[in-house]
């Protein structure tokens, strides 16, 4: 009896039928992870590209727009009509402003604030406009859901528990003279 288990064994051993298909079976899950982090990772420079094109165009209508004092929320409004892939624009994107002395260092907060919708909502943190002459920073920061939230990369880019993760865009000027 033994002898025909180990004939039979032997015999299986040597074939080579559905060698092919165990290849397979092993780089395919591969394979499609990395494709599908492919297109995760194109969607958030997309993502990236707009949210920086829309923020740099509402800065560049500030700037031309001599004598004009844009309020948080009509920037806001501008930043997410310029910002067309950004779904729920106005619900995840925080602006901030800051006040900044063109002969010392910038010195803005590290962690941008950024909208969650897991806390509480939180009032602007800084929004200043400024006086004639003075540089500011305007930092916009929008969350995002991944395209593939389980995906290898979309799982590692989610840094809060709605699996949302974050992209900022900052740029300063200065406010021109009436």
């Amino acid at each position: 009896m033994i002898r025909h288990i180990l004939k039979a064994t032997r015999r299986f051993a040597r074939k080579e039928n559905g060698t092919a298909t165990v290849e397979f079976v092993m780089v395919y899950p591969a394979i499609i992870a990395l494709m599908l982090s492919g297109v995760e990772l194109g969607f958030v420079v997309l993502h990236h590209a707009m949210l920086e094109r829309a923020v740099d165009l509402t800065v560049r209508d500030i700037r031309l727009g001599t004598g004009t004092n844009p309020k948080h929320d009509e920037l806001k409004d501008t930043i997410c009509e310029r910002a067309i892939f950004i779904n729920d624009c106005k619900a995840n994107l925080r602006l901030e402003m800051i006040r900044q002395d063109p002969f010392a260092a910038i010195t803005i907060p590290e962690e941008p604030d950024c909208t969650d919708t897991s806390e509480e909502v939180k009032p602007v943190r800084t929004f200043v406009n400024g006086q004639s002459n003075e540089l500011m920073v305007l930092r916009a920061c929008a969350k995002i859901n991944p395209i593939f939230p389980t995906s290898i990369l979309g799982a590692q880019l989610s840094d809060n528990t709605d699996g949302q993760y974050a992209l900022t865009a900052t740029t300063a000027f200065v406010q021109e003279p009436l």
